[in-house]
């Protein structure tokens, strides 16, 4: 089967937490969560996702810190949007190896 590389579900009004399953799909290109109700920690799985160039977790009510394993999303190139949530502590140094992104929004 074909996978497009994309998972878009944004302002669908999904709750609960993100699986850490999503750091399996190796697929993907670009991840879309935002304007959700989802809660709970970011998982630390999606820093496995080494294909990733755009990720929007914008707008839910996600809490606790950024993993410092999402520094690992070299490929990043579009868009980092955590923005929006509930999230605590400090920027991870790690971010900084995303040294191709266009936008960061905290």
């Amino acid at each position: 089967s074909y996978l497009s590389g994309v998972l878009y579900l944004s302002d669908n009004q999904l709750t609960g937490s993100i699986p850490s399953e999503v750091g399996l799909l190796s697929y993907l290109w670009e991840l879309r969560l935002s304007d959700n109700q989802l809660n709970g920690f970011i998982p630390s799985e999606i820093g496995q996702l080494s294909n990733l160039r755009n990720l929007h977790l914008f707008s839910n009510q996600l809490n606790g810190t950024i993993p410092t394993e999402l520094g690992s999303l070299e490929n990043l190139e579009a868009t980092f949007n955590l923005s929006c949530n509930a999230l605590t502590g400090t920027v991870p140094m790690e971010l900084g190896n995303m040294t191709n992104i266009e936008k960061l929004h905290l």
